[in-house]
């Protein structure tokens, strides 16, 4: 039978592996902040990025975030770029997006936009935009 001790260390093995799992998670892609001189920068490059009207207070952004995650996750060497514009801070760029809200999101292919959807959440659809892109 297993020393008491033998079975903390175990545990506590298994909860500082499960933490950084999901430390690793949360924080897959980076979230580049909006700025005229980055977007302009990535357009003239004909860089792939994704343009997130993101709120803090919003669910729906949330649940796009963990939808991002895994896609970044299930795809770590994607060249995929993602400028976040705050929803509340960044009013002239959520004009300029003509964002109708929060949890728009705008797909680029240098200066063309590929892909928009305002308020989608499925995996799928999220996926598959990105994967349009990537191949």
């Amino acid at each position: 039978m297993p020393s008491l001790k033998l079975l903390k260390t175990a545990v506590i093995a298994i909860a500082a592996s499960l933490f950084l799992s999901l430390s690793a998670h949360a924080n897959s892609f980076e979230k580049i902040p909006f700025d005229k001189t980055t977007f302009d920068q990535l357009q003239a490059k004909d860089e792939t990025f994704l343009v997130d009207i993101y709120a803090t207070w919003c669910p729906t952004c949330k649940k796009q975030q963990q939808v991002l995650n895994d896609y970044f996750n299930a795809h770590p060497n994607s060249k995929i770029k993602v400028l976040v514009v705050d929803f509340d801070e960044q009013k002239e760029w959520v004009k300029y997006f003509k964002a109708p809200r929060q949890s728009s999101l705008y797909l680029y292919k240098g200066k063309e936009q590929v892909w928009f959807s305002v308020a989608e959440t499925r995996e799928q659809k999220i996926f598959s935009a990105l994967n349009s892109v990537s191949m």
